[in-house]
């Protein structure tokens, strides 16, 4: 009995690592894929289709060619901005910005636990 209770803890200890190993290794992660897909010009709507069915490797045979309307042209212009820099709002006091949109930053979230404003970390001009 005690070597399954050594192998519990253990697993515990391991399973403990591994979570801030992924808290601490996620922003990174995103970046890279952001980097990533920017490069291959891949998009969110890309990523959904891909989940939904498999894309065919190029070398195939298609039984018939599919030919995408001229919207998807105007789509994909529209989707091409969606990656655009925008200026920073907030500044933590590590240096960390965060320009106001999407989800609240993990540093930012923190300092609002403790009772800071998140105006307080405002820019100013």
């Amino acid at each position: 009995m005690g070597n399954l209770i050594e192998i519990q803890t253990q697993i515990e200890k391991l399973q403990k690592q591994a979570a801030e190993i992924k808290s601490r290794e996620f922003d990174k992660t995103v970046k890279q894929i952001q980097a990533m897909m920017e490069a291959f010009g891949i998009t969110l709507r890309d990523l959904q289709q891909a989940a939904g069915k498999p894309r065919q490797r190029r070398g195939k045979a298609k039984a018939t060619p599919v030919r995408k309307p001229a919207v998807k042209k105007v789509v994909r212009k529209a989707a091409s901005k969606a990656g655009t820099k925008v200026a920073a709002k907030y500044r933590g006091p590590k240096g960390e910005t965060w320009s106001g949109r999407g989800s609240m930053p993990r540093w930012l979230v923190e300092l609002v636990a403790q009772g800071k404003s998140r105006d307080s970390f405002a820019i100013k001009g």
